[in-house]
């Protein structure tokens, strides 16, 4: 009888590699995509969560600020002015502090968002460097 030998182990072939390589890629990105979306989600919640504390922040500052205004009013009363002035004086320092907002608010529009990254595309050069005069 004659026996042939086991057959030998062949070596893998090009096509077998490539597949493999393939697999492991797909199964890197696939990794790699779960990370960021389950980072995203943890990232959504924070959000989620501060902008919640940002709104409780804002009602208590109101809050303290009427506060504030009401104990103005009421001192301003105590001091021999009439109701109807102490509450025109609040008013007015509201007005005013508003109208610094709005104010700092028109500054911060000067500069729109994302002008770098849309200069940067469009190809154009940076606007030049304010001079400072600040000497350090």
């Amino acid at each position: 009888m004659d026996r042939q030998p086991a057959a030998a182990a062949r070596p893998v072939g090009l096509g077998a590699l490539l597949a493999h390589l393939f697999s492991e890629a797909k199964s890197l990105v696939t990794d790699y995509a779960e990370l960021a979306v389950l980072d995203a989600r943890r990232a959504a919640v924070n959000l989620a969560w501060l902008l919640g504390c940002v709104l409780i922040v804002a009602v208590l500052v109101i809050t303290a600020w009427m506060g504030l205004v009401a104990a103005l009013i009421i001192w301003l009363s105590a001091e021999v002015v009439p109701w109807g002035w102490a509450i025109v004086i609040a008013a007015a320092l509201n007005l005013l502090a508003a109208g610094g907002l709005v104010f700092w608010m028109r500054h911060l529009l000067k500069e729109l968002p994302f002008t770098a990254l849309l200069r940067q595309l469009r190809g154009e050069d940076p606007p030049p460097a304010p001079l400072n005069t600040d000497p350090q």
